[in-house]
């Protein structure tokens, strides 16, 4: 893993393929990443979903809240290309023993029976992430293992990290590329170098994917990154490709 800059697909390979279904997964690493993001929910009758969304109303041609239907019903709706909604044991088994998954818990209610299924499955393969401190705090109690990386969507995340360490004791912190042009470089910079500092990884998500490609945003944060979350897997692999970076 060390070395070269990780790729993983957000939400698999979402740029071209229905986002978080088995065949933006597969598509993901066929193209050369080294893993895939996917969010979970629980459903009505306790199992692990993939899906983003607290409904399935924008990604399938259904309507209605995840947490309000079994897994039989969210099987019956189409989510893009004739995709059927994952479960997350579904997910291990379908992507090679090698590929990383990057796991986001959504749904705080889900945390007890995603941490079974990983556990059931290679736990050395996963990254568990989530907004949710408290969902990363029951996470960690239940796992001592798994890597867990505390995604970062306000300042005051990063400001925390201090009594946060010895809590969750995260593998990395996951800020948003966006940081560059909300809060500036400098500042940006200066709060990833505290970061790797504490001997923290740290992966890129994007609010805005073009935001990789700007401004040599990527170059000047450069030694200061271990992975980036994309949505067009095959464009940044090539782009890091040509900073060398890969």
């Amino acid at each position: 893993m060390e070395g070269k800059v990780l790729v993983l697909g957000h939400r698999g390979y979402s740029s071209k393929y229905p986002e978080n279904t088995i065949l933006a997964f597969k598509k993901a690493i066929e193209a050369g990443a080294d893993g895939v993001e996917l969010d979970v929910w629980l459903t009505k009758d306790g199992e692990v979903v993939i899906i983003h969304d607290e409904t399935v109303d924008r990604t399938s041609n259904g309507s209605g809240g995840v947490k309000e239907m079994t897994l039989g019903e969210l099987k019956e709706l189409d989510f893009g290309s004739g995709e059927k909604i994952p479960t997350l044991e579904e997910v291990f088994e379908a992507l090679p023993e090698e590929a990383l998954i990057n796991v986001e818990i959504k749904d705080v209610d889900a945390v007890e029976r995603t941490a079974e299924i990983i556990r059931a499955h290679n736990p050395g393969r996963v990254i568990v992430s989530s907004f949710h401190l408290n969902a990363l705090e029951k996470y960690r109690k239940l796992d001592q293992e798994t890597r867990v990386g505390i995604l970062v969507d306000r300042e005051e995340t990063i400001a925390k990290l201090p009594e946060l360490m010895p809590r969750i004791r995260p593998w990395s912190i996951n800020p948003p590329i966006d940081a560059l042009s909300i809060l500036g470089v400098e500042k940006t910079v200066g709060a990833l170098q505290m970061v790797r500092k504490a001997n923290l990884k740290v992966l890129l998500w994007p609010l805005n994917e073009e935001l990789y490609y700007q401004n040599d945003n990527l170059v000047r944060l450069g030694g200061l990154f271990n992975g980036v979350i994309a949505n067009d897997v095959e464009r940044m692999i090539s782009y890091l490709h040509s900073l060398g970076l890969r």
